[in-house]
């Protein structure tokens, strides 16, 4: 009988988002409508108090809370400090879109939940659990891509619905095969049961509750959602969708495949491998001609996941696996946010060459958009460069040459389409009269940009943190 440590201390991070959002749900109910600010930044400071709370946890051992059911490692709390960041940039390039909006609070409300969700995906040890966690990320982010309620936002949200309804369907049964041959929830208990279990029945588990995490995570093959909900949502919106859910999926299937699948009969490590292949390639080919500068960031998206699975293939094969996908998680959280920070900064540019002349308007914006975006492709002194060196140095060490070997192809080719933007926004030519737009959202885009160069140049202490044990 597993003793249940109930302590709400535990989930500090989580129980903070939590309320938050309830209170902020009731302050918007009384609050008048130019003062519903108020509400974002009661989430504000709630993401704040986590980021403390999440850093003084993570410097305690590893533990587990509720029954071994969430766990308080190094994954959870390097997930719950990138997601609570990556949740205050989300806020950042919103206050002024939504300022004045007779659903503004709304709006921070279901960031919040959206968030909590993903913390809760990520420090997960139960099926069920992750189950609730996958609903509680879902169900808000349909609500926001529709957020607008105009003709985009009212497609986006639909195609994404969808699609999630299906592919969540598909993990949920996932979850009921894999109760059904292992007869637990528990991932440790689990993953001793699915060592002697019939294959065919832990890949059929496997696959449905592979569909239901690529989905949120926005990998291939349940990646079509991607480009119209992001180029239909707003852009405040597609930056949440693409980076928060992102991380805490992901962050749950390095957890699932460490303490279940990885001694199991099912051929994980190549399963992986081939999806992160997959999404890398057809990622970068969809991104290769788009004007749409959110699809373009929407396929971008979708590479960045074949990136960040790299690790995640070797995890039980390589000691490097868990700290480079961990700060490839918080490199790639950073330089998104602030590539989508500079779209937001400028509402009225939709295509590449709407950007034209950026330099000459904006120079400090224009510098912020060119280290973000050769930060996505993996650009020194960025962080993403020293994650993807780890990533690669992992998956080498792990046995998967080749898969290293397309990486860096996948990488090379990812610099053509990011230098088609690029281009213009640096050009010497006409200014287009890109000089006003939001000033929040310019200063969220220098402070991200700023991040994602620091990180890579401390990136060596940042490393050795991210090497702490899992939990028990």
């Amino acid at each position: 009988m597993t003793e249940m440590n109930e302590n709400p201390l535990d989930l500090l991070p989580e129980v903070l988002l939590a309320a938050s959002a309830v209170l902020g749900l009731l302050l918007g109910s009384w609050l008048p409508r130019a003062r519903q600010w108020a509400v974002g930044l009661l989430a504000v400071l709630a993401c704040v108090a986590g980021i403390v709370a999440a850093s003084v946890a993570a410097a305690e051992p590893a533990t587990t809370a509720f029954g071994e059911a969430f766990a308080v490692d190094t994954v959870t709390g390097a997930s719950r400090i990138v997601v609570l960041a990556g949740t205050l940039l989300v806020l950042g390039v919103s206050f002024r879109p939504l300022r004045g909006d007779p659903r503004e609070s709304e709006f921070y409300v279901l960031v919040q939940l959206a968030a909590l969700g993903a913390l809760m995906m990520a420090g997960t040890q139960d099926l069920l659990l992750f189950a609730a966690a996958y609903l509680l990320a879902s169900i808000p982010a349909y609500t926001l891509a529709g957020f607008r309620k105009d003709g985009p936002g009212t497609e986006a949200a639909l195609k994404y619905y969808v699609v999630g309804a299906l592919l969540g369907v598909l993990l949920l049964a996932g979850v009921t095969v894999l109760y059904a041959t292992g007869l637990a929830t528990l991932y440790p208990m689990l993953g001793d049961a699915l060592r002697d279990a019939p294959e065919p029945l832990v890949a059929v588990g496997a696959i449905g509750l592979l569909a239901g995490v690529l989905f949120k995570a926005g990998g291939v093959p349940a990646h079509f959602w991607v480009p119209d909900a992001v180029q239909g949502s707003s852009a405040p919106v597609a930056a949440l969708l693409t980076t928060l859910p992102k991380i805490g999926a992901l962050a749950a299937l390095f957890r699932v495949g460490d303490a279940v699948f990885a001694g199991s009969p099912l051929p994980w490590a190549a399963l992986i491998a081939v999806l992160a292949a997959a999404s890398m390639t057809l990622g970068n080919l969809g991104a290769f001609f788009q004007q749409d500068v959110k699809r373009l960031l929407a396929y971008s998206t979708i590479s960045q996941v074949g990136y960040l699975l790299l690790p995640v293939a070797v995890l039980d094969r390589s000691d490097l696996a868990q700290q480079a996908f961990l700060y490839y998680l918080a490199a790639y959280t950073v330089t998104n946010l602030g590539a989508f920070a500079v779209v937001c900064a400028l509402p009225q540019a939709h295509t590449l060459d709407d950007y034209r002349g950026l330099a000459k308007d904006r120079p400090l914006l224009a510098a912020s958009l060119v280290i973000c975006l050769l930060g996505l492709v993996g650009t020194p002194p960025t962080a993403v460069f020293l994650g993807k060196l780890q990533a690669f140095s992992a998956v080498f060490d792990g046995g998967y040459a080749w898969l290293a070997v397309l990486a860096a192809l996948n990488t090379v080719a990812s610099l053509f389409y990011y230098l088609r933007w690029i281009v213009p926004a640096v050009s010497r030519g006409a200014s287009s009269g890109l000089a006003d737009g939001d000033r929040t959202a310019r200063v969220v885009a220098y402070a991200a940009a700023a991040v994602s160069v620091g990180l890579g140049l401390v990136g060596g202490p940042v490393l050795d943190a991210l090497a702490g044990p899992m939990s028990p």
